[in-house]
């Protein structure tokens, strides 16, 4: 895990734990929902999904931030294989927690947080450097320069 520090974050957020934890890393960012079950390739952590506006990106080692998870329960055995091969995420960020996105995270084992009191979606963008506090509910960024 990269380690960044910094004084104080250009922007803090708040939200609850769905997977406790503390990391931090670059964020990639998506309005779209992922599909787990032929929407990712777990061995690259690879979104492969026809018309995805992340295809041919991989979240491995990034803080993903995504409004949530879409398609059937594959979500918990893709995003068990990303971890057994180290292509996971770094952590999670959704706005809108499912059952597909609350077991992908707990399969994991990554800190992941949901219910924002500010939108991350509007706030964070690919690049951003991020911080997720899950066990103390707190998201820190720091804009990308440039």
């Amino acid at each position: 895990m990269a380690t960044l520090t910094l004084e104080k974050p250009d922007i803090l957020i708040r939200g609850r734990k769905v997977v406790g934890g503390v990391t931090e890393g670059e964020a990639l960012v998506t309005t779209q929902t992922i599909s787990g079950w032929g929407g990712v390739n777990p061995m690259k952590g690879e979104i492969i999904e026809s018309h995805h506006e992340l295809r041919g990106q991989s979240f491995a080692g990034k803080v993903l931030v995504f409004p949530g998870a879409k398609g059937s329960s594959g979500w918990s055995g893709v995003f068990h294989t990303t971890r057994l091969t180290n292509t996971a995420p770094l952590a999670m960020l959704f706005n809108v927690t499912t059952t597909k996105a609350a077991l992908g995270a707990v399969v994991l084992r990554v800190p992941a947080m949901t219910d924002f009191d500010r939108d991350p979606l509007e706030l964070i963008e690919t690049g951003d450097w991020v911080r997720v506090d899950a066990d103390q509910g707190l998201v820190s960024i720091w804009k990308r320069a440039g």
